[in-house]
Order: structure tokens, then sequence, then C-alpha cells
């Protein structure tokens, strides 16, 4: 587990960008690949490191991911700048790690309906195929880490309540097959602070040292209360995106990702340094507002701004 825990280190909070990814997946247009390096380079100056650069898709359906090779080089060419990338099967996962990509996210659903509906397959057949990606990577001696995001976690858009022991019980087996992360996803915003609190406590109690990613949409406003409970509860790994773009294809109309501005300013004034700098990393949604001018961007910080005279890092503390 040493290259995971040197990556994510025990107890440091870290943000991941997945704006370029699960950001772009249903907007109808799309920042080109030089204002994607740049949103990247200037996320990095920032603070960022972990960027979620697109997913391994057919070009001719997926038009906004034909660039994720070269932002997957320029990741990797970023002093300690970490790479992911989503695989929806057998085809993308082996792009993936021809590509170097730091690191692989692969999805399993917690509940069967839903697995059924969205991947097509049972989640023991899922698990095979995670399974295999897992050889894949070992075989070509690749360095890649393979993340199971688990999602639907906090409640299910066909199935309804998800019991926490049930997601639990599918961290471990993922962790038995030789995966280095797990993620748990609040894919349809259903998840209020309680229900964040219950999961997390027990991944925390469970899995102790090793790290496990928080990723929550935004869809009925409860993103920056559920963050909060997750990190008091224990997780320290939150997926977030610029101006809160995305929107999950199971839920219309959803607000999108967590926004990032808005979680770094609640880590920062909550005691959990970041790292990151607002004053340079709000300025960055003008990327998103040139080349996307009909999405809406959401995030309170960027209208209000960080209090003026106030030095909200030092109260925290």
């Amino acid at each position: 587990m040493s290259k995971l825990t040197d990556i994510y280190a025990p107890g440091r909070p870290i943000l991941r960008e997945v704006g370029l990814r699960d950001g772009l997946q249903l907007t109808r247009t799309y920042p080109s690949t030089t204002a994607k390096a740049d949103w990247i380079r200037r996320e990095y100056a920032a603070g960022i490191r972990h960027f979620e650069v697109g997913s391994f898709l057919p070009a001719s359906r997926y038009p906004q991911f034909a660039d994720i090779r070269q932002m997957t080089d320029l990741v990797n060419d970023l002093g300690g700048a970490w790479s992911l990338g989503l695989a929806l099967n057998q085809r993308g996962a082996s792009d993936a790690l021809q590509a170097g990509l730091s690191e692989l996210t692969v999805v399993l659903s917690a509940t069967e309906q839903h697995n059924l509906a969205n991947a097509r397959r049972s989640r023991e057949q899922s698990l095979a195929e995670i399974e295999n990606a897992v050889r894949m990577r070992d075989e070509a001696g690749s360095d890649t880490l393979i993340n199971v995001g688990i999602a639907m976690a906090f409640g299910c858009s066909l199935s309804g309540w998800v019991d926490p022991a049930e997601v639990e019980r599918l961290v471990q087996r993922c962790l038995d097959i030789g995966v280095d992360l797990v993620g748990v996803a609040d894919t349809v915003g259903y998840a209020g602070p309680r229900q964040i609190a219950a999961l997390c406590s027990r991944l925390t109690s469970a899995l102790g040292d090793r790290p496990y990613v928080v990723h929550l949409h935004d869809t009925r406003g409860m993103g920056i209360a559920n963050a909060m409970a997750a990190l008091q509860a224990g997780a320290r790994i939150f997926d977030a995106s610029l101006a809160g773009l995305g929107g999950c294809p199971f839920a219309p109309g959803a607000t999108g990702n967590v926004v990032m501005e808005d979680l770094v300013y609640l880590m920062e004034t909550s005691g959990f340094p970041t790292g990151v700098d607002l004053d340079a990393l709000i300025p960055i949604r003008d990327i998103l507002a040139q080349a996307m001018p009909e999405e809406t961007l959401h995030g309170t910080l960027a209208q209000a701004g960080a209090p003026a005279g106030l030095n909200w890092r030092a109260a925290a503390a």
C-alpha cells in the first residue's frame, strides 16, 4: 500500500478535479484542448494536484474526450500531479493502461437493479471484469492504481434506500480482488448529512489507514453539508468540479458535482488545510464561461467572495 499512501497520505485532505470528465459528460459544448490545458495548468498553479482528465470512450461518440491522451500526458508532466480517468469496459481499461494513466476508475453499482440497467450485467459479472482489469494491469507491469467507484452508494434512483452494510460488503469484495482504492458516490444526490455520516463512519472504521474517495452531487443542495458530514466521519479524499460543472445522466436537471471553490472554503474555514489558493482558483471559471457560455456556473463563493478583512484560515485554527 506504499504507493497508495504516498499519493493519498493518511489524514491529509485531498481535492480531485473531476470537471474535465464528470463535468463535461453531459454538456452541449466543451472547452478546446488548448482551453483544457490552460484549465489544468492554472488549477495546478493554484494548488490542485489530482485531475480526472476524461473517459476512455470512442471519440466518434464522445468528442469531448478525444484528447484524453494529450491531457494525460500534460498532467503526468506536471511535477507531483496525478492523472485520473474512467473506463467503462475492458477496451477502455486497456487503452488507459497504455496511455500511462496514474489512476484508473471503474464503476460498480451499489444495487443489482442499477448495475443491470447501467452496465447491462450483474454485479458479480462487473466484479469479474474489475478483477480482469487488475490482472491486466499486473501482467503489463503497470503502476497504474485501480479505483472502483461505487455508484448509488447513498441511495438508488431505481431501488431506493441502500443499506450501508451492503456498500461495505462491496468495498471489501473489491479490495479482496486487488483493487487499490474505493470510492462511494451520491450519484443522484439523494443523501443528507446523516446518511453520509453513517456510511463514511463505517468505512473509516473498517478501512483504518486505507483511504477512500467521496464523490458528491449537489442535486438537492446538500453537497457542502454532506461534505462536512463526511469530513467529520473521517473521509479525506473528495471529488469536486470547478463551478460545480456537470450532472448525472440519471438525474435530469441535476446541478452537478459539489463546487470545488465552495469545498475549498468549507475545508479551510473548518480547520482542514487544502493548500489551494482560492484567489487563484476562482478566476479560472472564466475559461468555462468563455468556452461554454450557455452552461450555468454554480458556486456561492464566486458570487460573494471570501469575507473581506477576515483571516478566515487563522480563524479556523
